[in-house]
């Protein structure tokens, strides 16, 4: 495994962590500090960052079989938009409305971009 795979998976595994205590606290306390809509939005958030923390794991582990360059891509940009996407959710749930929604659309961007490398990683791979 390359040192840019490994680090993609350390920093995957603290964001699956992140992500299972935020759906837990989403789930068993933050309903007492805020509304039913805030709550969604963690479980959302919580939700997305988890599958693809999975999903960057395993385009680390597959770049022994993708086209390694674009599977690292794609998983940088799923990491990309575990940070964008799930912050701004955690906030717009935490805060209400404010300007940081508008940084979830490029997360989700982030996702899908990181997704369709990915198919691109598989046709690419070497025979």
């Amino acid at each position: 495994m390359t040192r840019d795979a490994r680090l993609r998976v350390v920093v995957a595994g603290i964001i699956g962590a992140l992500a299972v205590a935020a759906g837990a606290y989403a789930v068993h306390g933050l309903g007492a500090v805020r509304d039913a809509h805030a709550v969604g939005l963690w479980q959302t958030a919580s939700q997305y960052q988890l599958m693809h923390a999975g999903v960057t794991v395993a385009a680390a582990l597959g770049g022994q079989v993708l086209h390694r360059r674009l599977a690292a891509l794609a998983g940088w940009l799923f990491l990309l938009g575990c940070v964008l996407f799930g912050g701004a959710l955690y906030g717009l749930g935490w805060w209400g409305p404010s300007p940081l929604g508008a940084v979830a659309p490029v997360g989700g961007m982030s996702f899908i971009l990181g997704w369709l490398l990915l198919a691109a990683a598989a046709l690419k791979a070497p025979r």
